[in-house]
């Protein structure tokens, strides 16, 4: 099973470079399973991509009905983000030792408590996740 990064989830709705691959790593995916964060950090992409002028509103809506529908219709297994991922994600940042910021962290803490792993086009969010044992995969 795994775990879709925001990063994954945008390229999948909004055509970019890094389209394809996301589509076919959502389509194999088993279970592909997202967290109650997604959607916040996907709308906030979605807002970026509108204020920068990447998008018209209207897309913008478009492409945030689509995915509340998939959400809505199972497409994506969601996982709530609860205490003890909060305590994972704390006690990895007190570490010092980490580039993570507190989001990347959490989504990485949910996904290693629930033993997902975890698929992101993001470079240095995969490398973190390697130095911390969790399963992913870069999607380049």
């Amino acid at each position: 099973m795994s775990y879709i990064d925001t990063s994954i989830l945008v390229a999948y709705y909004w055509p970019e470079r890094l389209s394809r691959a996301a589509q076919a790593a959502i389509r194999r995916a088993e279970s592909p399973t997202i967290s109650t964060l997604s959607e916040v950090e996907f709308i906030s992409a979605l807002a970026i991509k509108r204020r920068t002028g990447e998008i018209t509103e209207t897309s913008a809506r478009r492409i945030l009905t689509i995915f509340r529908q998939h959400r809505a219709g199972h497409v994506y297994r969601l996982v709530p983000i609860e205490a003890r991922e909060f305590a994972v994600a704390s006690e990895w940042l007190a570490t010092f030792r980490t580039s993570l910021r507190a989001l990347d962290a959490l989504h990485l803490a949910t996904a290693f408590t629930s033993g997902l792993v975890l698929i992101t086009a993001d470079k240095v969010f995969a490398e973190s996740a390697g130095r911390l044992g969790i399963k992913h995969e870069l999607i380049a």
